[in-house]
């Protein structure tokens, strides 16, 4: 493919041949301007794959022309330049839009890697249809919304911290991000920080050489190194302790990892995506996460709506994971009468998406015939929860809160016991836990 040539602002001449040379011997061709007023002629009149410019120039900063580019039709990409150690105006520069940043003194190998990445975009300035597990089904407003960020932040490389309610799509909203941006065709590695022993992050996150610690018999590479080249998914960063926060915060900064028991840094390029079901600010407020991570993660947000505030949505769910599951099990799709689709759109999905996964999963095996009905569902019955919850009061736990949460903790395992006939791997999946997660609380709470 021909590319379109690269702009070059810069008033350091040093700077300017620099990045000409290294560009040329990419096999771009350059166009380089002192000031932004040159930068502005030849924007009028020549069209360009990538703008690389100065974070300080003479006639003015290089965020005035991040946000007017914002404005043109093409969608032209930015990376900025700036100062060692300017992390704020870098990070200031992402929010405003700017497709990645670096800094001075200007590492080469990254330089190569930012330009074929932003290069890649360019002639891509439709959203891609993605096909395959990973979609974003629905035609409420906010998911519209949500569709039109992806799209935006895929021709991206900001960190994106991504909230929303346990099982909304918050890992589907962060592979379409990867899979619509240049990053497209390298690994994308999701890490649910949350199942991680704490005695095994480190060598988990960065690696760790054979004999560094006892049961190391071999070099392991680490999360980080295997995610290089492509994107890094940090689901539920929230459950991080504050010692990995820091070593964490460390391998963004510096773009690289030191393995466990090595002397040597390992440089790394991913692009962090993170999300936790938990309110962010809260913890840091709270102090259980750090506020310099926060900043560093949270570059930009995006929220992703529940399933109750955008019920409209119900119907095409359900008749997609219908045919979905039908599809990998082989047999026909049964369709959802009247009063069944009626008492989903009406239900309130506190477990979201991955909830109404569930219960259709579960109707499909019960159902007879080619029709699921209302009592295949087998949803909670309201009245039954309003009044099992009668009487009980936070108070209750005042003097023993261990004996208060066990209690709702055997309710709740019971209840999803008689709701499944007593069949566990459903309980658990009725609670959203894994079998052996359930079998755990089961023994722990109920002695089975």
């Amino acid at each position: 493919m021909n590319h379109n040539p690269i702009l070059i602002i810069d008033d350091e001449p040093d700077i300017r041949e620099l990045l000409e040379l290294t560009l040329s011997r990419m096999g771009y061709h350059t166009m380089s301007a002192a000031t932004l007023a040159e930068a502005h002629q030849l924007l009028a009149k020549t069209q360009f794959s990538l703008c690389l410019t100065d974070m300080k120039l003479p006639d003015g900063s290089g965020l005035d022309l991040i946000k007017q580019l914002q404005q043109r039709p093409d969608e032209l990409p930015i990376a900025v330049i700036t100062a060692y150690g300017s992390i704020d105006l870098a990070t200031e520069s992402l929010k405003a839009g700017a497709f990645d940043f670096i800094s001075k003194p200007i590492d080469l190998e990254r330089l190569r890697a930012l330009v074929k990445n932003a290069v890649s975009l360019e002639g891509q300035n439709d959203a891609p249809e993605l096909g395959g597990a990973t979609q974003l089904i629905g035609e409420a407003d906010s998911i519209a919304t949500l569709r039109r960020q992806i799209h935006k932040l895929s021709r991206s490389q900001a960190p994106v911290y991504i909230s929303g309610e346990s099982g909304s799509g918050k890992e589907v909203v962060a592979r379409l991000i990867h899979a619509s941006g240049p990053r497209c065709d390298a690994p994308f590695v999701p890490v649910n920080c949350g199942a991680i022993p704490s005695e095994l992050m480190e060598s988990e996150f960065f690696g760790h050489t054979k004999g560094s610690f006892t049961g190391a018999t071999s070099d392991k590479a680490g999360l980080f190194e295997a995610a290089s080249g492509g994107t890094l998914f940090l689901d539920e960063i929230a459950d991080l302790p504050l010692s990995m926060q820091v070593k964490l915060l460390r391998a963004i900064q510096n773009k690289s990892v030191r393995p466990i028991g090595s002397n040597k840094e390992i440089p790394v390029d991913i692009r962090l995506l993170s999300a936790t079901h938990k309110n962010l600010t809260d913890q840091v407020a709270a102090g259980h996460f750090r506020t310099d991570l926060f900043y560093r993660i949270n570059v930009i947000e995006v929220a992703v709506p529940s399933l109750r505030q955008r019920r409209e949505d119900i119907p095409l769910l359900a008749k997609a994971i219908l045919e979905r599951l039908c599809g990998e099990w082989g047999i026909a799709t049964p369709q959802l009468n009247t009063d069944a689709l009626a008492a989903l759109e009406n239900y309130a999905f506190p477990g979201n998406v991955r909830e109404l996964e569930n219960i259709l999963e579960r109707a499909v095996t019960l159902c007879d015939e080619d029709a699921i009905n209302i009592d295949d569902l087998q949803l909670p019955n309201p009245a039954a929860t309003e009044k099992s919850g009668a009487g009980v009061s936070a108070e209750d736990a005042f003097g023993d809160l261990e004996g208060y949460l066990s209690g709702i903790e055997r309710d709740a395992i019971e209840a999803a016991l008689s709701r499944t006939k007593g069949n566990k791997t459903e309980a658990a999946a009725l609670l959203g836990l894994s079998f052996r997660q359930f079998r755990y609380r089961a023994k722990k709470i109920l002695g089975e």
